[in-house]
């Protein structure tokens, strides 16, 4: 390849700052991806009205809603990765997210008797949906389902899918700590992992892949303290409070990014041992794990190289 210059295109959207790199200078095609993902986030999104999801949640315990087939999909999706056994990902969640606010300006402890009342409208099994009708009912007033967790993995997908289309052969697109590549330039994309709780450049290591997506997840990013313990915002479904084990961190290399966004969110739920056990199953997905201990454990390496740059870190292989 003649030209090896990169281009990069910036935007804001989704609450997050996105970044499209492209080996074109091609202004008009990076404006019609961040169209498209702003379409997408529009159709997705509960932070705002009208999108089809808040439709569902205003009808809660009142009747079905036909939504578009993306929409759709995107929820079947997300209620099968809901009622996985002992799942940590939950589409129906949305009640208690809302009531943590983590992250948000108001977060505060809600009283045990409120998280109890709020998980008993958090039931995956309650949100039903309907192939033929594209129609999605939640049975119980109150009930709101959140796609926050895996909207961003889909539409990285999606602008992939887009930028094959146009006929790009080399490209990124990080999606607020979603990445999507295409291809590989030259020695491979490079990206960093971050050191929990580091500063804003602080890595711990850094991944070398081709044609894949990368997804971090990590109790650090939103996160509020009171009376001297710190809540996060990866919350256990079946307690309503964040979940309490070894992971500062997880990153799962997959080649789908809607996959990183479910796996980050399941593996959380079973920390080292068990997630290692279960991706053993799924050759196609890889994860890189930070624990408290200060202990990077990769669950294997068949997609990707890993390279540890932070020395208080110890690497250690799979362990399950």
């Amino acid at each position: 390849m003649s030209d090896n210059r990169v281009y990069s295109y910036t935007a804001t959207l989704m609450g997050s700052p996105i970044l499209l790199k492209l080996f074109s200078n091609n202004k008009a095609l990076a404006s019609r991806v961040f169209r498209l993902i702003k379409q997408y986030e529009n159709l997705l999104t509960v932070n705002r009205a009208p999108s089809q999801v808040m439709d569902i949640n205003h009808a809660a315990g009142k009747h079905a809603v036909s939504v578009s087939r993306p929409v759709y999909e995107l929820i079947r999706v997300a209620k099968a990765a809901s009622m996985l056994e002992n799942s940590a990902f939950n589409l129906a969640i949305g009640p208690l997210v809302k009531r943590w606010k983590i992250g948000f300006q108001g977060d505060s402890v809600p009283p045990a008797d409120e998280i109890a009342a709020l998980l008993a409208i958090t039931d995956p099994a309650e949100v039903v949906l309907d192939d033929a009708a594209s129609s999605v009912f939640l049975t119980q007033s109150g009930m709101e389902i959140d796609l926050g967790a895996i909207a961003k993995g889909y539409i990285a997908d999606r602008v992939r899918d887009y930028l094959r289309k146009e006929g790009e052969t080399l490209g990124l697109i990080n999606l607020g700590g979603n990445i999507q590549t295409l291809g590989a330039p030259e020695g491979g994309w490079s990206l960093g992992i971050k050191t929990p709780f580091g500063g804003a450049d602080e890595l711990i290591g850094t991944l070398n892949v081709e044609n894949k997506s990368v997804v971090t997840s990590g109790t650090y990013e939103r996160f509020f303290e009171h009376d001297g313990k710190r809540y996060h915002h990866i919350l256990n479904p079946r307690t309503g409070y964040p979940l309490d084990n070894e992971l500062d961190s997880v990153t799962i290399i997959s080649t789908n990014s809607i996959d990183g966004d479910i796996w980050t969110t399941l593996i959380y739920g079973m920390g080292v041992v068990k997630g290692c056990a279960a991706l053993r199953a799924r050759p196609d997905i890889e994860a890189v794990f930070v624990t408290k201990s200060k202990e990077v454990v990769v669950s294997s390496m068949q997609h990707f190289r890993f390279t540890l740059l932070d020395n208080r870190y110890r690497l250690t292989g799979n362990i399950a």
